[in-house]
């Protein structure tokens, strides 16, 4: 009786919310790395509930050993994919630290010309795809580009820049990432001890010295954990290689979209899908090491007030550097726009004619993949916001610290990971969701749960339990009292994870491209299509609509939030 008066409405909606994690994200992943020891796909749920299912499954089991694994050091295309994706994260993240290091230096200690704006503008590549920039950089550097009909002109010799190669999979990456070690960069350049500084040029040293053996010393956890950061981006991402990559250049993610779109190798596709949740596990835990209470500093009873640097000619400096990282982002997007309206565009600078015919396509044969987007993110919005808002809930309320880790994982896992292990378990009956929109909602809420959480984690510590407990003093039972009274208090913090969840579904790439059936195609897997179709224009087109559909979502965050969304 005991167990049952405790187990009240709190606990049914515990208990479902680690049901939910557990069908949708524990056992896949358990499930793929069953298919890398036996070789074959096994039906976990098939096999609790159908005995010749149960008898398959332990059949495989028995025949189940690491040959598989050791099938990576004999195939050199496995291995090379390894490492041609760890050299090329590599690769991004140091050249992204050190591009973004005057830039968050500026943002944070001086007082340069253009601030807001080129900080505004910085944040360009954060709604933007990166298929889209992949697309664009070729309309750029690509055979028949501008800037290689430039360059011809100036009597150079072949591409400046071959953007289906591995350094231009890097620039697109290097350019479209850099806002997410820029920003940490910045807040470690302000929240270092200013009175360090203060005390080594009252010692005499030049400015220089005291950046290069005070400032920066400051601020290394900070550029440890960005570089991080941005090598586990850059190994997850599927956007950029698919449509760059050659065939000659193998990359684990491209591997494995191959292995089981294309071959239907279940047992490849597991392998390399096991080794990119280890990989990205595994930078994902050192950048979480130096996040978590590394900071260096003083112990003072002095207030700290940051000095902002007023020098004109290093603030001139870092502006007009600035400019120039800025100025690749804004001639990408105007020639994706000037794509979209564009008749044709063979050899020139500019467009050989413009029409609003391209648009007109997308409207009239392409309008489903819009709605499609928008009824997809809206189902993904509505789960995540009842999953998270519950979850906040439990962690704050009831230090829930393992429901808390289990909304962490899906940071961990690449989209393109999660949809091989979704496809593998649910492919079969008893639930057969493999190429509905069901499972693609699961999929997206997955994905994105954890922005939600932690944007509604912050407004629940705010919200103080005295109010809770005069709700249940009142008669009212613990599960009412969160949702009257606790619940309206969060909206602020689910309206600011609600838009942010909302645009990153709609411009989701890997998980779309992968898993969303026909009939339920959104706009990232239509403009994806168009691509590989050859239809440059009406991808053109759809591209800009997605862009500009995804700059209002932010605008409304942003007024939503006070500009601190």
């Amino acid at each position: 009786m005991k167990m049952l008066k405790r187990f009240d409405g709190h606990s049914l909606i515990k208990a479902l919310i680690v049901l939910f994690f557990i069908v949708f994200l524990v056992v896949p992943l358990f499930s793929i790395l069953i298919v890398s020891i036996t070789g074959v796909p096994i039906n976990v749920f098939g096999s609790l509930v159908d005995p010749e299912t149960f008898k398959s499954t332990i059949d495989a089991f028995k025949n189940s050993s690491l040959e598989f694994y050791k099938s990576i050091a004999s195939k050199s295309g496995y291995l090379s994919a390894l490492m041609n994706s760890l050299e090329l994260s590599l690769l991004v993240s140091v050249v992204v630290v050190v591009m973004c290091l005057p830039i968050a230096y500026g943002i944070a200690r001086t007082k340069m010309p253009f601030k807001k704006t080129l900080t505004a503008l910085c944040t360009i590549p954060l709604i933007v795809p990166t298929f889209i920039a992949a697309n664009a950089f070729i309309v750029m550097f690509g055979r028949s580009g501008w800037v290689t009909y430039i360059y011809e002109s100036l009597r150079g010799n072949g591409l400046l820049i071959n953007p289906s190669s591995m350094i231009g999979i890097a620039m697109v990456q290097v350019f479209f990432f850099f806002p997410y070690a820029l920003w940490p960069m910045v807040a470690a350049f302000k929240l270092s001890d200013i009175t360090l500084e203060e005390g080594s040029q009252n010692l005499g040293a030049k400015n220089w010295f005291t950046f290069a053996f005070v400032t920066m010393p400051l601020a290394l956890p900070g550029l440890i954990s960005s570089a991080l950061l941005i090598f586990t981006v850059s190994f997850s991402d599927f956007g950029t290689p698919i449509i760059l990559a050659p065939k000659d250049l193998n990359l684990i993610v491209v591997e494995a979209y191959r292995e089981i779109a294309g071959f239907f190798n279940w047992a490849g596709a597991a392998i390399l899908t096991v080794i990119m949740v280890v990989v990205a596990a595994f930078f994902f835990c050192l950048q979480h090491l130096f996040t978590k209470g590394k900071s260096y500093g003083t112990v003072s009873g002095k207030p700290k007030k940051q000095k902002i640097i007023k020098n004109k000619w290093l603030t001139r400096t870092i502006a007009g550097y600035t400019c120039l990282v800025v100025l690749v982002l804004l001639l990408a997007m105007i020639s994706v726009l000037l794509q979209s309206f564009a008749t044709t565009w063979g050899v020139g600078v500019l467009p050989d004619g413009y029409t609003m015919a391209n648009y007109q396509a997308v409207f009239s044969s392409s309008f489903e993949n819009v709605t499609n987007s928008l009824i997809l993110a809206s189902g993904a919005l509505v789960l995540s916001v009842v999953i998270a808002t519950f979850v906040s809930y439990f962690v704050v309320r009831q230090n829930a610290s393992k429901l808390d880790f289990m909304t962490t994982v899906p940071l961990v896992v690449p989209g393109i990971a999660l949809g091989i292990a979704l496809i593998q378990t649910f492919n079969t009956a008893p639930l057969q969701l493999t190429g509905t929109a069901t499972i693609l909602i699961i999929a997206y809420t997955i994905r994105r749960l954890p922005y939600m959480v932690r944007s509604t984690v912050g407004t629940m510590r705010s919200i103080k339990q005295d109010i809770e407990e005069a709700a249940v003093n009142l008669g009212a039972s613990r599960l009412t009292a969160a949702i009257t009274v606790v619940g309206p208090l969060m909206i602020p913090g689910i309206a600011a994870g609600s838009i942010l969840v909302f645009i990153t579904v709609i411009k989701e790439t890997s998980v779309s491209i992968l898993m969303a059936p026909a009939e339920w195609a959104p706009m990232s897997l239509a403009i994806f299509q168009n691509i590989l179709r050859g239809e440059y224009y009406t991808a053109a087109a759809m591209s800009i609509i997605l862009v500009v559909l995804v700059l209002v979502l932010q605008a409304i965050a942003t007024k939503l939030s006070k500009g601190d969304a």
